[in-house]
């Protein structure tokens, strides 16, 4: 019996093997080795040569070759692997240079046509036409557009509204509205069905493109085209309708959203939050932020932006605070927005410290500040008395490198109105000079402010002088000017008071009659009493009450006690000084807060008239406690706060009021006190003036 041999050779086992040598490379883990390998699933590894003769080699052994080869058995499924892989990776490679091609080429039809001829000889598959336009055309769209017209006239395409979305995303990623409406169009005319992802990209388009009013649009004629809104497309048309200022069909869609449980995203809410702070609801705001922490959902940058801007409008510096820290804790970073949005709430509260270390932080960040950044400190510097920290913000935007960052009129205007406030005649005097030498003219408000500071420094002259400068700029005064004049009048001596007069009468002819009626002891209070009410029924509302509180001070400061009733119970007929007296059955308080001195004082007056009244007449008699809110802070009309003032006059009437320890700005006494002191005090002696 013939022995067999103990091993045979792969090609000897398959004589007859029915398919074509393959072979493919094979790359070692190690990259640093030189070896590659050969791996072949039919022929067998090659025959080594024989061995050098052993003195070829200084050590004796035998050189390596520079080359492995790998066998893989036919009828094991790695075969089928390798085939794949070798396949895949010739198609891919085909692909890739026709997209180059593609790329490469003029977006001119002839141009795409050739190119795409010459890499697909055989009409190409679905799958190479979204690969090869997905690939080629992301910095040519109009190439994109032609090789989609191409693509559905030659390739085997089972559903063409795949490719007409792949080029729609390439339009809305560069954001070419119109052709996206020309490439829709074309679509219909082709017969082509758009679905979900059509109109939701189409829609997101239009939100990208800035036009919020396309993207509600297309939105409202999906149910024509049987295709029912997703939630990316929800997401995306709550924001367009939002931008749309279509609030109510975004908020109708938020609530469709909680009430059927979908999952809700950062950028429903934050559009959501933005409709209820643009429209004033800023607790509806507030609570759509609070219910997406409750869904799971975690505020980002932008939401974090939309609540800060929202409570700084709403004028809630404390929350404002709050959501900034909750955003530190989360550890979401803040931009360049996120601090404007910080400084226009606390700039606009009045929150000075917060508000400069917000700047000095983006001092440090060397963060971009302009113009109306600066001007917005400034404004609050100048309101609260922050004289160095104004003086500090003016040097680093004089100093700024940046056009955008340099003062103008407004800063300047500012910076006057802050040295006003103190009575620096120096400095308010210095900027205006910087201003004119800077190519800005003063405005009304420059001189407004001016003219307030030389009445407080008792310079009448400069008063007149910068009046003068007014007629010279050929500038109108208004309300806020008049009101100014008024007001240096209450503080001008006797002597000086007619120049003042003058300014007065030729900036308002019926102001001016009416400050002549008051100052001319002949007159009497009913003449007076009318004039003022013409002049204050017909004044704008905003200049009402300045201009009784700065006609009371000069009542006051004149010793002219009945005209000063006279205008205040004309001032209450008109509804100027509303709630200024509100009594339950345990107390009567009077409200003097936002009243001027000599205002304050003289409905003290009335009110101590009501009080002695009221004892007189035997009736329902005084409650259990009396009370005087001044409120606390600085008075616009003094420079001491009224409280401060108040409590030294009180203690000049020797009156019986208090400052109460647990409610600051507030006296309060007892009836009994206030009886007792009553009746030592007749009503006509109480108020000296």
């Amino acid at each position: 019996m013939a022995s067999l041999p103990l091993c045979r050779s792969p090609s000897s086992l398959l004589p007859s093997w029915p398919h074509r040598p393959i072979s493919a490379s094979f790359h070692p883990k190690n990259p640093s080795s030189p070896v590659a390998a050969h791996v072949s699933v039919q022929d067998p590894p090659p025959q080594q040569d024989p061995a050098p003769p052993s003195d070829s080699s200084p050590n004796g052994s035998r050189p390596s070759s520079n080359t492995r080869y790998l066998w893989v058995n036919p009828n094991s499924p790695r075969a089928a692997d390798v085939v794949r892989a070798r396949a895949g990776s010739g198609r891919r490679s085909r692909l890739a240079s026709a997209a180059a091609a593609l790329g490469a080429c003029e977006p001119a039809e002839a141009a795409v046509a050739a190119a795409l001829e010459a890499a697909f000889p055989e009409p190409p598959s679905e799958q190479d036409a979204v690969i090869v336009l997905n690939t080629a055309a992301a910095a040519r769209p109009e190439t994109a557009v032609l090789a989609l017209r191409w693509f559905l006239r030659n390739a085997e395409i089972r559903k063409k509204v795949i490719l007409y979305n792949v080029v729609l995303k390439l339009l809305r990623k560069k954001r070419r509205w119109s052709e996206t409406e020309e490439l829709w169009g074309e679509m219909l005319r082709d017969g082509v069905q758009p679905d979900n992802a059509t109109f939701s990209t189409v829609i997101s388009c239009a939100r990208a493109c800035g036009l919020p009013s396309k993207a509600v649009e297309w939105f409202e004629k999906m149910p024509e085209f049987g295709c029912s809104p997703d939630m990316l497309t929800y997401s995306a048309v709550i924001d367009a309708y939002g931008r749309a200022g279509k609030a109510e069909a975004a908020l109708r869609l938020y609530d469709r959203a909680r009430a059927e449980k979908w999952q809700l995203d950062p950028v429903i809410c934050s559009t959501v939050i933005k409709i209820h702070s643009t429209t004033g609801n800023f607790d509806g705001a507030l609570n759509v932020f609070e219910e997406m922490k409750a869904a799971g959902v975690k505020p980002n940058q932008v939401v974090y932006n939309t609540m800060l801007d929202a409570m700084g409008r709403a004028m809630r510096p404390w929350v404002v605070k709050t959501i900034h820290r909750e955003m530190v804790d989360q550890q979401v970073q803040p931009s360049k927005a996120t601090y404007c949005c910080l400084l226009h709430a606390y700039t606009r509260a009045r929150y000075g410290e917060d508000a400069m270390a917000v700047y000095r932080l983006m001092k440090d960040e060397v963060m971009d500040i302009d113009v109306v950044l600066y001007n917005m400190l400034l404004s609050m510097c100048a309101d609260i008395g922050y004289v160095d920290e104004a003086e500090e913000i003016f040097r680093d935007m004089k100093a700024s490198m940046d056009a955008r960052s340099k003062p103008d009129s407004w800063s300047y205007s500012s910076m006057v109105t802050l040295y006003s406030s103190t009575a620096n005649v120096l400095g308010a005097e210095g900027v205006l000079n910087e201003m004119v030498e800077a190519g800005f003219k003063p405005n009304i408000f420059v001189l407004t402010s001016l003219i307030r500071c030389y009445g407080k420094a008792g310079r009448t002259d400069d008063v007149v002088r910068s009046f003068g400068m007014l007629e010279e700029l050929g500038i109108s005064p208004d309300d806020r000017f008049c009101g100014c004049l008024l007001s240096v009048a209450g503080n001008t001596p006797d002597e000086e008071l007619g120049k003042v007069i003058d300014c007065i009468e030729r900036s308002n002819a019926q102001l001016g009659a009416v400050v002549k009626l008051l100052v001319d002891r002949s007159a009497s209070s009913g003449s007076f009493r009318e004039a003022a009410s013409e002049l204050l029924g017909s004044a704008r509302g905003l200049v009402k009450m300045p201009y009784c509180n700065s006609l009371m001070d000069l009542c006051v400061n004149l010793n002219q006690m009945e005209k000063a009733c006279a205008l205040l119970d004309a001032a209450q007929q008109l509804g100027i000084y509303a709630n200024i007296q509100t009594r339950t059955q345990t107390q009567w308080s009077l409200h003097l807060r936002g009243l001027s001195v000599g205002a304050a004082l003289t409905t003290l007056h009335v009110w101590m008239n009501d009080l002695y009244t009221a004892l007189q007449s035997g009736g329902e008699g005084l409650p259990p406690l009396l009370g005087i809110h001044t409120g606390q802070g600085k008075n616009t009309y003094s420079d001491r706060g009224l409280a401060a003032m108040f409590e030294a006059h009180l203690k000049e009437l020797d009156a019986p009021f208090h400052e109460a320890p647990d409610k600051a700005g507030w006296f309060l006494t007892t009836s009994v006190a206030a009886k007792h002191w009553l009746e030592i005090k007749k009503a006509s002696e109480l108020v000296a003036v």
